[in-house]
This record gives structure tokens, sequence and C-alpha cells, in this order.
């Protein structure tokens, strides 16, 4: 059985509104920029701190191969 109802569609123009909305999503968006931004640089220390511990275990163990005992 149909209904004989009608739909309302209420349009509002709010402007303070809309920009309060695009303002926290431009705070959004640039938090999740910055963080990252962060996550990159934390990557990248975090390989270069690798590598040197690497690069030193490596050293000292060529260093130990040939110190005479």
């Amino acid at each position: 059985m149909l209904n004989n109802r009608q739909d309302y569609v209420i349009q509002t123009n709010d402007p303070k509104g809309d920009e309060g909305f695009g303002k926290g999503l431009g705070v959004v968006i640039c938090l999740v920029f910055v963080l990252g931004v962060i996550q990159i640089a934390y990557e990248t220390v975090a390989g270069w701190c690798q590598s040197i511990a690497q690069w030193g275990g490596e050293t000292a163990a060529v260093i130990a191969s040939y110190w005479p005992f």
C-alpha cells in the first residue's frame, strides 16, 4: 500500500557553519600531513641508526679477525 506522504527538503544557508566545517577539515588535513612528515623523519633516522649499528658490527668483526691475540 502506498502512502500519500510528501517529503520536505529543508535547505538552510549557514555560511558560518560552512566556514567552521571548512576550517575543521583543514585542521584535520594539516594534522595528517604533519604526522606523515614526522613518520618519514622517524623512519629515516631509525634507518640511519640501524645502518650505523650494522656498519659498526661489521667493522668490529673485520678488526677482530685481524687482531693478534
